[in-house]
């Protein structure tokens, strides 16, 4: 199984609401990660992307994207989400697909700081749609097992 395959299998059974999402790892990268989900579970009363299942499914492509960086360090640690906000810019009318990258600088300063007093940061911006349609800023704090 690759590692993108591994990564989905495992979200989907560690969060329920991803299942139901039909959430999909489309491309992962050792900087960048790819998630999308069908319109259809995830449509509100418009026809267009759930404002709700949006900033769920770009909090969970840097949360994907976060531990995938973990297990390429071979680090054990408990992720979370400390902070996350996001704009939305216009309406979602496809399929639900975000994007995010953490450039080796960012990573190699996790890294550090999980090596050093055993917690590290990334703050990851995530854009949903072709266009942007809605971007998410979201901070994932990683403490050493």
């Amino acid at each position: 199984m690759n590692a993108a395959a591994a990564l989905e299998q495992k979200i989907r059974q560690a969060i329920p609401l991803s299942d139901a999402m039909q959430f999909s790892i489309r491309d992962l990268s050792p900087d960048a990660i790819e998630v999308v989900a069908p319109l259809e579970p995830n449509v509100n009363i418009h026809g267009t992307g759930f404002a709700g299942s949006i900033y769920s499914l770009g909090v969970l492509t840097g949360w994907a994207l976060c531990t995938h960086i973990l297990d390429e360090l071979g680090i054990e640690a408990e992720l979370v989400v400390a902070r996350a906000e996001i704009r939305y810019r216009a309406p979602v009318k496809g399929d639900l697909a975000c994007r995010c990258k953490c450039p080796a600088a960012q990573r190699e300063s996790f890294r550090r700081g999980l090596d050093e007093v055993g917690k590290g940061k990334l703050v990851m911006d995530i854009e949903v749609g072709g266009d942007r349609q809605a971007v998410l800023q979201a901070t994932y704090i990683a403490v050493a097992a």
